[in-house]
């Protein structure tokens, strides 16, 4: 575990090095702010100016990742998140206390619960599904936060002096710039640095402790149905990946969810198979599954369902690094042993989110 540890602190040591300006990763982002400084050159088009202090100076303006420009001329006081995304990255940025308002049905996520259970009481404001418009405006944000799908939502906004910004986090490099985007806009950068810097340790570990280690085949078994599986295009994809192993879905070039058959899966047959977070069927299930049997996966009792006490870690949310901590240590347990995944864990959500991790298990064993 000391090793391993070890690894992880050098790690972001090196990250925070150059932790001096913060760059995003996609092509359409940018913020500036005024006064502008010059800056170096980039192979990327997306850029965040170099703040004194990591202190956002406003008026800032921001390309957000929908590719519109908002200037936000004082710093956002009362906040409004509609998407459950921002509302757990909020909450790690340490600025949850500005939320006016949250997406709908929060009590379904037990990390709000779990880390501050008062934003259950904040007026709910919808989803991207079903947005309520009048009741976001009748709160007063100075910034709403929404996803990408909402672009309209956005406007509707803006046309009332409502800022707004739109977010993509769907693979790993949106995630990381909506981090980027998010702090600027409301004046947190140090603590962005602080998650960004975790997150970059756990992954460069990751990627130090499985370098030698032969990849083994993994089939993502999706929430509402095992015969869906994560295409190539999709955040968890990326996640498998980062963990050591070969996502068999990666074959499918798509962006979501895609529909395969028992035949298919016994034709890539699996090394492991690891269930979604919110899987509606368990880990039984699938070791009883008549049509499963000549699967190795199956054979071999290789069968495991990813954690969903606090969050689900197969979504592209600010923890998300844990959901391929904890697939390496299942797939390499002489390389990632448990007590170390379970150490970070408990690190990660006492840094960021002040309540321990290990509490719910006890809890549950209880």
């Amino acid at each position: 575990m000391k090793k391993f540890l070890a690894l992880i602190l050098v790690s972001a040591m090196l990250f925070a090095v150059g932790c001096n300006s913060v760059t995003g990763t996609s092509e359409t982002s940018e913020i500036t702010q005024e006064p502008t400084t010059e800056t170096s050159s980039s192979e990327t088009t997306a850029e965040i100016t170099p703040i004194d202090n990591k202190v956002t100076s406003y008026p800032v303006t921001i390309t957000d990742q929908a590719g519109r420009e908002v200037v936000i001329e004082e710093e956002p006081k009362n906040l409004v998140s509609g998407y459950y995304i921002t509302s757990s990255l909020f909450i790690a940025l340490g600025i949850e206390d500005r939320m006016v308002g949250i997406e709908s049905s929060p009590e379904k996520r037990p990390i709000y619960a779990l880390s501050r259970p008062e934003l259950l009481e904040l007026p709910q404001v919808g989803s991207q599904k079903k947005f309520d418009f009048e009741a976001c405006v009748a709160l007063e944000p100075d910034l709403v936060v929404l996803p990408k799908k909402l672009s309209d939502v956005a406007e509707q906004l803006e046309a009332l002096g409502i800022d707004a910004i739109l977010v993509n986090p769907e693979n790993e490099e949106g995630l990381i710039e909506t981090i980027n985007i998010i702090s600027v806009a409301t004046n947190s950068q140090k603590e962005a640095d602080k998650l960004l810097t975790f997150i970059d340790g756990v992954k460069s570990t990751l990627k130090q402790s499985l370098s030698d280690v032969d990849p083994v085949s993994l089939y993502l078994g999706g929430n509402s149905s095992f015969l869906s599986t994560a295409a190539s295009g999709m955040y968890q994809s990326d996640m498998i990946a980062l963990a050591g192993g070969k996502n068999v879905g990666d074959e499918i070039n798509d962006t979501y969810w895609v529909d395969v058959s028992y035949e298919q899966i016994l034709a890539w047959n699996p090394q492991y198979i690891i269930l979604a977070s919110n899987a509606e069927y368990t880990v039984e299930d699938i070791l009883n599954d008549k049509s499963l049997q000549l699967c190795d996966a199956v054979k071999n009792g290789k069968v495991y369902k990813l954690p969903s006490d606090a969050e689900a870690w197969d979504s592209p949310i600010p923890s998300c690094i844990l959901g391929s901590l904890w697939i390496a240590s299942v797939l390499y347990p002489d390389s990632i042993s448990e007590e170390d995944c379970n150490k970070i864990i408990e690190e990660y959500y006492e840094t960021f989110y002040g309540f321990s991790y290990s509490s719910i298990k006890q809890a549950e064993a209880a």
